[in-house]
């Protein structure tokens, strides 16, 4: 029920939609499943329903098509973020950064998932934006409050180049793991934010 102007009450619109927020979030999860088993070009709308054990219609009243599902997915993924590391060091913040994001890049899903969509961004404009924003909001958004926790404390310049240091930070670790796809040998964490963080102190 609402409130007309007048202050009378009134009923919603016969047939309004509730969306049950279980279904969405079965929804959500067989997209990410979806498309972990067979990829963004041959997931369906079809397939995402029957994983979720749902009827096409509930995904059609949430979602105009598969592109606009898997977009509302990623920019989800952006607003979550990660978690800002607050050790009191630059290099033990970067050494927690690289903790997070690595256990989240060894999940079979991501790990199929991400490069899926990155091939995908190169011929949809609208993935290609999603996917930026998505790490603008992310991991680069984590990696600036890294350096400037550390030019505030004094550890780095106030003048440095944030974009260049944006790299350094985020750069390595998804290459290694992303782009490579090569296990991390023991201490490799460790040393790569020892040797960021001299890097760093270089700009």
């Amino acid at each position: 029920m609402t409130e007309s102007p007048g202050g009378t009450r009134r009923r919603a619109p016969a047939g309004a939609a509730v969306l049950r927020e279980d279904v969405t979030e079965a929804i959500r999860a067989a997209v990410f499943e979806e498309l972990a088993a067979v990829g963004y070009a041959r997931m369906s709308i079809e397939g995402i329903a029957r994983r979720a054990g749902v009827g096409k219609t509930a995904v059609y009243r949430r979602w105009k098509s598969k592109l606009h599902l898997v977009l509302d997915l990623v920019s989800a993924v952006a607003v979550q973020g990660l978690p800002a590391p607050d050790t009191g060091t630059l290099e033990g913040d970067l050494r927690l950064l690289y903790e997070v994001t690595s256990r989240a890049l060894k999940h079979p899903v991501a790990g199929q998932i991400i490069p899926d969509l990155q091939a995908e961004a190169a011929r949809n404009p609208e993935i290609a934006q999603a996917l930026q924003k998505a790490l603008r909001e992310g991991q680069h958004s984590v990696a600036s409050g890294i350096v400037q926790a550390a030019v505030a404390r004094g550890e780095l310049r106030a003048r440095l180049d944030e974009d260049l240091a944006l790299d350094l930070v985020s750069g390595p670790l998804y290459w290694r793991s992303v782009v490579v796809r090569t296990g991390l040998p023991k201490g490799y964490l460790g040393r790569l934010a020892s040797a960021t963080a001299a890097a760093l102190r270089e700009l």
